[in-house]
């Protein structure tokens, strides 16, 4: 049985509520969560609310879901039942992205990982509305992400020219050494071969892809402006 019609099975179950799902399955499996029918269904919901914060669900949005999540063409009907009832569930995404939380509270490298997949689905369209940056604050709150962390990780994602230095997390005025010392742990920290390491899902080695290449691009930048 694959994992697609397991979840459709625990959807029929609770009568088609995601939320009445995530609080079914959060902490009842013994699974590593990042392996967990709560996740899958959980950013499935939020890449579904993501989508309709601006009050349109474009194609190209629903094409970056598609991108975030390797789906075989056979089981395409399964998730477009969950991406439909999350965006029609009375529940807020609010009740969703607490669910997440609780399941990666003690590792917030994954918790960031998610934020940049929704990020990825709201410039889908080649613009971040208002309503989407909102939607997408409230779920890092959620998360227990300061401000600061907030504009870090959209930094990520700015379209155009992005500020190098937000990317890192660090003041224009750090010192060379802090600079080195901060990039440093940012890849340590982020690096994609750990997550291959640890047998994480595909979805999350390829968010993790495009951020440390978001770093390096910033640490590279900086670099060539100071002759580091």
């Amino acid at each position: 049985m694959s994992v697609w019609t397991r979840i459709a099975e625990i959807l029929s179950d609770v009568g088609d509520s995601i939320a009445a799902a995530l609080h079914k399955l959060v902490g009842a499996s013994n699974t590593a969560p990042e392996n967990s029918l709560a996740f899958t269904i959980g950013m499935i919901a939020l890449g579904a609310k993501m989508a309709k914060a601006d009050g349109v669900v474009t194609g190209s949005e629903v094409k970056a879901f598609r991108q975030i999540f390797h789906v075989p063409p056979h089981e395409l009907l399964h998730v477009a039942r969950v991406f439909d009832l999350a965006k029609q569930d009375v529940a807020g995404f609010e009740s969703y992205a607490r669910q997440i939380s609780k399941l990666f509270r003690e590792r917030p490298t994954m918790l960031e990982d998610i934020l940049d997949g929704l990020f990825h689905i709201a410039k889908a369209d080649d613009l971040l509305h208002d309503a989407e940056i909102a939607y997408l604050n409230r779920v890092s709150d959620i998360f227990g992400f300061d401000e600061p962390t907030f504009r870090r990780i959209k930094a990520r994602h700015a379209a155009g020219s992005f500020d190098a230095f937000e990317v890192l997390g660090l003041n224009p005025t750090a010192g060379d050494d802090e600079i080195r010392t901060r990039y440093r742990m940012l890849v340590r920290e982020n690096h994609p071969d750990m997550h291959i390491a640890a047998g994480m899902p595909p979805e999350l080695i390829d968010i993790a892809t495009a951020k440390i290449a978001a770093i390096n691009a910033a640490y590279e930048t900086i670099a060539k402006e100071r002759g580091l």
